[in-house]
């Protein structure tokens, strides 16, 4: 598992941390990511702290989902990408860097696929027009 001392997603849940939540239920949470890979990229994550998608337990599987469906929607209705991709990494061989499950859901790039390597660190005003974009449709 990556080594962190906090997990930043359950530090966002907690408002420890700011962040730019779309959508919080009692056991699923979008989050408008500031790293966009993709048009509209958000990360989808059960509100319990689970490791891989291996400690996912059974009545959130489910949720996580229909949470994925509806984002997918929600970016399609938001950007019109040519595609949408979906993408979850378990372990560090696997590049899983935050060691809290979650599902990346973005919208493809004009020129395809998603990105790569380093983009830039979005604010969080940024990350909440985003979400104004993309609420409607959830």
């Amino acid at each position: 598992m990556p080594s962190v001392d906090r997990c930043p997603f359950c530090d966002y849940l907690t408002g420890f941390h700011s962040s730019t939540i779309l959508e919080r239920g009692e056991q699923v949470a979008i989050l408008v990511t500031r790293w966009q890979r993709g048009q509209g990229h958000v990360l989808v994550i059960p509100v319990a702290h689970r490791p891989t998608v291996m400690d996912v337990a059974p009545a959130e599987e489910q949720q996580l989902m229909s949470a994925v469906r509806r984002a997918a929607r929600a970016i399609t209705a938001a950007y019109d990408p040519e595609g949408i991709a979906v993408w979850q990494n378990n372990g560090v061989s696997a590049r899983q860097a935050v060691p809290h499950v979650h599902f990346h859901v973005a919208g493809t790039l004009p020129e395809g696929g998603t990105q790569s390597g380093e983009v830039p660190c979005l604010d969080l005003d940024e990350t909440e027009e985003i979400a104004k974009r993309l609420s409607p449709y959830l």
